[in-house]
């Protein structure tokens, strides 16, 4: 269906188009808006009878068309929220979702409760998980990996935008951590946890894929960071990791299987089982 812009529409016009032409939002219109004029959204309010040029109606168009197609809202205007930090993102990164809080959450009461120190984030992405545990624990030593180096460039940026310390390595899983570096207090992950024939990835068609998928039903990735964390975990030392809502069982029988101690559960912001994690003794 055509969005056809002339006669000039003025900004209140350009949004009720959006909404009812493509099917956006009214947030997601709006925000698309914004970021087209280059103004704050709430200038969208003040100004609702601004008549914005050619050229700006034509970007909000393509932006809308973009984001009618499935584009996700954080790929077009490259920015997300996370744990209170403006991440810039990229379609080299996984878009981070509120859920992962939980993961940030836990982090820092451990931090707090047990002195935790040296932070480990695995496949860390966009930077997020890392990121958001200096801003909140700066005295501590944050280390992240990543086998994207694209993935690893966004993390960067974001790092030294918000003036964040975190050592980045390159590589897959602990392939990538300095042999001299360990051990670590804490190690913390989001690793892929889908199934390669889950239905759910139509939907996230436009992320990166080796970002969300892991063969034997999703549970590959999360099993080789549990086998492999021994190596690199100080005596005493914590491992968490996200999981989709139905592999808590499996992820907490391969811990114990794995001789860790102290393993729980915890849910995610809509009640299910969304991290697992662990303590190891020598």
């Amino acid at each position: 269906m055509a969005f056809d812009p002339s006669p000039p529409a003025s900004i209140q016009n350009l949004l009720h188009r959006a909404c009812h032409t493509w099917g956006l939002s009214r947030l997601d219109a709006e925000l698309l808006l914004a970021m087209a004029l280059g103004k704050p959204r709430s200038w969208l309010y003040a100004w609702p009878e601004h008549i914005p040029g050619p050229a700006i109606q034509e970007t909000f168009i393509q932006l809308t068309q973009q984001r009618a197609a499935g584009k996700p809202l954080a790929y077009l205007t490259g920015h997300k929220e996370f744990y209170g930090l403006d991440l810039q993102l990229s379609p080299d990164a996984l878009i981070p979702r509120p859920d992962t809080e939980t993961l940030v959450d836990t982090a820092i009461e451990i931090i707090d409760r047990h002195k935790a120190r040296r932070i480990l984030d695995l496949g860390t992405g966009s930077g997020a998980i890392a990121l958001a545990i200096k801003s909140q624990c700066p005295a501590c030593d944050v280390w992240a990996s990543d086998v994207s180096s694209q993935a690893l460039g966004v993390a960067r940026n974001n790092a030294k935008r918000l003036g964040l310390s975190v050592h980045f390595c390159q590589g897959c899983w602990f392939d990538a951590i300095p042999m001299n570096c360990g051990p670590f207090d804490l190690i913390v992950s989001n690793p892929p946890y889908i199934a390669p024939d889950d239905g759910h990835l139509e939907a996230l068609s436009h992320e990166p894929r080796h970002a969300l998928v892991a063969h034997n039903h999703g549970l590959a990735d999360l099993f080789e960071i549990i086998d492999q964390t021994p190596k690199y975990l100080a005596d005493g030392g914590f491992v968490w990791l996200e999981h989709g809502h139905t592999q808590g069982a499996a992820v907490r029988e391969r811990f114990h299987e794995r001789g860790y101690q102290a393993i729980e559960s915890r849910h995610d912001l809509a009640g299910l089982e969304r991290i697992t994690g662990a303590r190891l003794y020598p």
